[in-house]
């Protein structure tokens, strides 16, 4: 079903904008995330929330204004200081006053004369700005407006201040937010009646109204009727779609799998340990979906190092039981080379066919694996989503396993329920997942949660350190690496960066191999797919003792010897991925240990991350702590990693909002499963809006 034309002027280019060209257009582009080669719409802006106010409605006059306050204030033009002749660096001085007292104006590097034809000498202006201090003088530094007398109407008194990127000014969002408004058209009313009413909210078009142009900064709050609304509208929307999946995976054909229970009884017994009773009854979960006939869709959440992988290998051996195939599919070429080394040995010992699939391949030991998989000679494969493109047939797949869930969201598990293939789903993660945001990405799935460590794993000491620490660090590490230890220095760049003051990968590599000499070696994301298979391949063998690598070592890298963590700009890591970073050791039998480093003065929040992560390894407190911590940010690190994020809804204020979206969904979709009618349609307006609509083909008639 096409978009409703309603909607046609929220998805015009915004290049169809007055003084949008094509340099503005390919910025906006990239900075709201449009697909590859697209560019963004009216809606991009629209949906694009301030992450605060100005309330420029003080007008106490300049004696009554405070140092760090933005004042609005009526001044007089006394007299013009321009910097002497040669040198620039001296700010051009304006000295005025009001009847309460004087401010200055400084401007610096003001070339041109447009301040002497901005600020007249003897006339008046409304000036807005921050309020500073200078030699016991008030002034304010390049203010935001100046406007003559007659133009004080055009003065934002309330203005929002919105999330900006290099190269786009701030002025220039407002403008075009400005213009985009303009646009809204009146949509159909979606919200349930008795839900409209309870919440004192606005309509979509006032509320979207409110928050870009408010009359009052409480109209713009985020727990005000506008947010609590638009939040909802998200919620909703997301809710509709996950429920739409849910019903056409379950209700799609699914395979009563008949289990002996003949190859998982050999697989277990040939494990080098013994399965915990999280993992037993993740199993048993699994079993239960497998023999039923709808088909399986579930998510496996485990911390890091809980042992996932060995829960898939037992689903894996059990599909072989029953005479399908299983595919399992992980996020890099790296990861999945990983998993095969793991689960071959265990494949080989039981006799399940087992192959590898990647784009690097010779041709030839593609053309045998792929003849082996199209055979059914192969029970397992293992490779990246490149497992299901077009020349891998399959001769009867069952079971798709999904590592690492975040970087898969409903509109990837949509494409492989579009293959049409009657196969199971499970999804693994060791991202621990609070349970509010279970409902909100994977509403549509069943979920078991493995919650404790496999026999034999050592706790890792943890301990907060400053960077001017470095060569106290560096002497105790060599010590420890002369004694056989194996350990990982991790940085948040690859390359120094003219912005950020801080240490890339490749200046700590170069630093620490004057050294450790050969005994180091250097692994990050744009490196060749062979130099990193290479280094990742020397650090697990032992040839080298140190990797110094970016967080491309985050998910799923398992070197048993490895021992120590460094992490380099702590500060800079969310609290998910510095949990992550950690479980890279302790895997083994030695005692681990993992310094998180940082430099110079650290805010409240980064204090509270590294204090959480030094006190707790239980990965599901560290999430809730995460959201509670992260506030307006991106959850769970969604902008480094893919998990569908929300744009108006946040968490930590509108959580309760979840539930309620999430019933009115179930209950729309129980009343009217063809969205059909009046509602119906104001519903699929909304999936639209939202860009949802990869649901739409999934509504059921009637």
């Amino acid at each position: 079903m096409s978009r409703p034309p309603v909607l046609d002027p929220l998805f015009r280019s915004l290049s169809s904008i007055k003084g949008v060209g094509p340099q503005l257009s390919a910025l906006l582009a990239r900075f709201f995330g449009a697909p590859e080669g697209q560019e963004a719409v009216v809606l991009d802006l629209l949906l694009h929330m301030p992450s605060g106010i100005v309330d420029r409605r003080r007008m106490d006059g300049a004696a009554n204004t405070y140092v760090g306050h933005i004042a609005t204030l009526r001044l007089h033009v006394d007299r013009h200081q321009p910097p002497p002749r040669g040198k620039p660096h001296v700010p051009h001085r304006v000295f005025t006053h009001d009847e309460t007292g004087e401010v200055q104006l400084v401007f610096f590097r003001a070339q041109g004369g447009w301040v002497e034809r901005a600020l007249p000498v003897g006339e008046e202006r409304f000036v807005s700005g921050t309020i500073g201090f200078f030699n016991g003088e008030k002034q304010i530094t390049h203010p935001d407006y100046i406007v003559p007398v007659e133009d004080f109407e055009k003065l934002p008194l309330v203005e929002p201040v919105y999330p900006l990127t290099h190269g786009l000014a701030a002025k220039a969002l407002t403008k075009l937010v400005g213009q985009a408004l303009g646009s809204v058209p009146q949509l159909p009313e979606w919200i349930p009646p008795e839900r409209f009413a309870g919440g004192n909210w606005p309509g979509f078009r006032e509320a979207i109204g409110m928050v870009h142009r408010p009359e009052s900064p409480s109209q713009g709050d985020l727990g005000g009727p506008a947010r609590m609304r638009l939040a909802y509208d998200e919620y909703f929307a997301g809710q509709l779609a996950l429920m739409m999946v849910r019903s056409e995976v379950v209700t799609a054909r699914g395979v009563s799998r008949m289990l002996t229970g003949e190859i998982t009884t050999r697989v277990e017994a040939a494990l080098p340990f013994s399965l915990t009773d999280g993992q037993r009854q993740a199993i048993a979960e699994i079993r239960a979906d497998l023999v039923h006939p709808d088909r399986m869709s579930r998510l496996l959440q485990g911390d890091v190092g809980s042992g996932k992988t060995v829960v898939a290998l037992m689903t894996m051996a059990a599909m072989a039981e029953s005479g399908a195939q299983s595919a399992l599919m992980a996020p890099t070429e790296l990861l999945a080379a990983q998993h095969y080394r793991t689960l071959k040995p265990l494949c080989d010992a039981v006799g399940l066919g087992i192959e590898l699939l990647t784009g690097k391949m010779a041709a030839g030991e593609r053309r045998a694996a792929l003849a082996g998989i199209a055979s059914g000679e192969t029970s397992i494969v293992v490779g990246t989503h490149a497992l299901f493109q077009s020349g891998v047939a399959f001769a009867n797949l069952g079971l798709t396993v999904v590592d690492e869930q975040h970087r898969f969201g409903v509109h990837q598990r949509l494409a492989l329920s579009e293959k049409g293939r009657d196969t199971d789903l499970l999804v693994m993660t060791a991202t621990p997942i609070p349970r509010t945001l279970v409902l909100t990405h994977f509403g549509d799935m069943a979920v078991s949660v493995l919650r404790q460590k496999p026999a034999g794993r050592q706790p890792i000491d943890t301990a907060v350190l400053s960077i001017s620490d470095y060569d106290r660090i560096v002497a105790r590490l060599k010590a420890r690496i002369e004694a056989g230890a194996q350990a990982y220095w991790v940085t948040p760049l690859v390359e120094e960066s003219e912005v950020l003051d801080i240490v890339s990968a490749e200046d700590r590599y170069a630093e620490l191999q004057k050294v450790f000499g050969e005994r180091v070696s250097l692994v990050h994301g744009r490196m060749s797919a062979a130099a990193k298979q290479k280094a990742m391949h020397d650090f697990s063998a032992g040839r080298t003792s140190l990797l110094v690598a970016t967080t491309v070592i985050e998910v799923g890298v398992d070197v048993p010897n490895a021992t120590i963590m460094i992490i380099e700009h702590a500060e800079r890591f969310g609290l998910a991925q510095l949990h992550q970073l950690r479980g890279r050791v302790g895997r083994g039998s030695g005692r681990s240990a993992c310094l998180l480093l940082y430099k110079g003065g650290l805010s409240p929040t980064a204090e509270a991350r590294l204090e959480t992560i030094r006190k707790s390894e239980d990965g599901f407190e560290i999430a809730e702590k995460d959201l509670e911590l992260r506030g307006q940010g991106d959850l769970l690190g969604t902008r480094q990693s893919g998990m569908p994020g929300y744009r108006l809804a946040v968490p930590d204020v509108h959580r309760h909002l979840l539930q309620l979206a999430h019933d009115d969904a179930a209950a729309a979709l129980a009343r009217n499963p063809g969205l059909v009618g009046p509602e119906g349609e104001a519903l699929r307006v909304l999936i639209h809006l939202f860009r949802k609509d990869m649901a739409i083909p999934l509504i059921r008639a009637g």
